[in-house]
């Protein structure tokens, strides 16, 4: 059964929150070419539900899982038109919380990589902690594996920090996804100044 911490951030036991009795393949936003959501010029979709519910949460209105519109064929392929801007980077994920929408994360992520391949990065940010992660179901797994960078755990308010780079709160880290799943353990991301 899920907790609520004394920080009043909800915790899931291993395996409780499921995609598929959670989410209703609904979009909150969708913002092409913007440079907040990570390194260079991005295309950002933020899909909507999540159950962390941070206390000091940025996009509250995401939590709901009812909130925006349904993802579509049409807006998939408006991404997909976008991101083949040869000045965009890659694309990110956002919400609410892409991990309890896999069936969309997935769809979007899959056609990146058939149509880009490994040319356009992809970012994704989750409530989730790494170690969560490894203890959670067969399809986050696979979202993870198609993304390059993540930046893990709850958003914290009283270590909320407006210096950190791509970050709400210093707990949160930002993780080289494919070198950590490879050595099998977290590896920090390093971007091509160190930072």
């Amino acid at each position: 059964m899920s907790k609520k911490l004394e920080n009043g951030i909800t915790v899931p036991d291993s395996q409780e929150w499921r995609s598929e009795d959670l989410t209703r393949n609904f979009v909150a936003d969708y913002k092409p070419f913007v440079m907040v959501d990570g390194p260079g010029v991005r295309c950002s979709i933020y899909l909507s539900g999540c159950k962390f519910l941070c206390p000091g949460c940025y996009n509250v209105v995401a939590q709901n899982f009812h909130y925006g519109t349904e993802y579509t064929q049409a807006l998939e392929d408006q991404i997909i038109a976008d991101l083949s801007q040869p000045y965009v980077q890659g694309l990110t994920l956002l919400g609410g919380e892409p991990f309890l929408n896999t069936p969309v994360a997935l769809q979007l992520t899959r056609r990146v990589r058939a149509e880009f391949g490994d040319t356009k990065d992809i970012w994704s940010w989750t409530g989730y902690t790494w170690d969560e992660l490894m203890k959670e179901t067969d399809d986050k797994k696979a979202l993870l594996a198609e993304i390059d960078v993540l930046v893990d755990g709850r958003f914290v308010q009283a270590l909320m920090d407006l210096s950190l780079r791509f970050k709400g709160s210093a707990n949160q880290r930002i993780i080289d996804v494919p070198q950590s799943l490879e050595a099998q353990r977290l590896i920090l991301w390093q971007d091509e100044y160190g930072i």
